[in-house]
């Protein structure tokens, strides 16, 4: 096995044609709320990933131990963390609006939207990593997905950033896309004027 990320929340090796994802356990948490807190991550995690296999494109779980590890299909295409400059950004962006209105209509929070979890293989948009995802139907978590993406596209890409998220946002018709849209300008005031 190779080791190709190593996280805060799960280390990401490649064996063969798949990824092994390991959720860490972790020394300072008592060891039964250690073990319940993984177990329900990682249960969580590949119950978001099957539910959203028909509606976008997401690697398939190969196997899971319902405790610590998934295995999934490895998707070799590019991360878009680290290629979105030199593609077709314009229509890329679309993609990811259209993709995000897709999720949070199945009430689905990604929990950590960056180009980091993009995949960008013929011409599809893969969702990964719903290692914080989870189920809401509030238009406050939604938003906060939104501002999220928005905050790393402002850090990670800045030289496209307000064309980028004007593209996502224009084709982010999710149900109660203007109530989630204006959510976010609620959220950032919000954060400007704590201390």
């Amino acid at each position: 096995m190779k080791l190709l990320q190593k996280g805060a929340e799960a280390d990401i090796y490649l064996e063969k044609e798949k990824i092994i994802k390991v959720r860490n356990k972790k020394n300072y948490r008592l060891p039964e709320i250690d073990n319940k807190l993984r177990k329900s991550r990682t249960k969580s995690e590949v119950k978001i990933i099957n539910k959203l296999q028909n509606i976008i494109s997401v690697p398939k779980i190969l196997s899971s131990d319902n405790l610590e590890k998934i295995e999934m299909e490895f998707i070799e295409g590019k991360k878009l963390s680290e290629n979105l400059e030199n593609l077709n950004w314009k229509n890329i962006s679309e993609e990811i609006g259209k993709t995000l209105a897709k999720i949070h209509d199945q009430n689905i929070i990604h929990g950590d939207l960056t180009t980091s979890n993009m995949i960008y293989k013929n011409k599809k948009i893969y969702l990964i990593d719903f290692g914080l995802g989870f189920h809401s139907n509030k238009i406050e978590d939604k938003a906060v997905d939104l501002h999220l993406l928005k905050q790393s596209l402002n850090a990670k890409h800045f030289s496209i950033f307000p064309e980028v998220f004007n593209i996502i946002i224009n084709n982010y018709k999710a149900k109660k896309s203007e109530l989630i849209i204006k959510r976010i300008e609620v959220i950032e005031k919000r954060g400007r004027y704590r201390f």
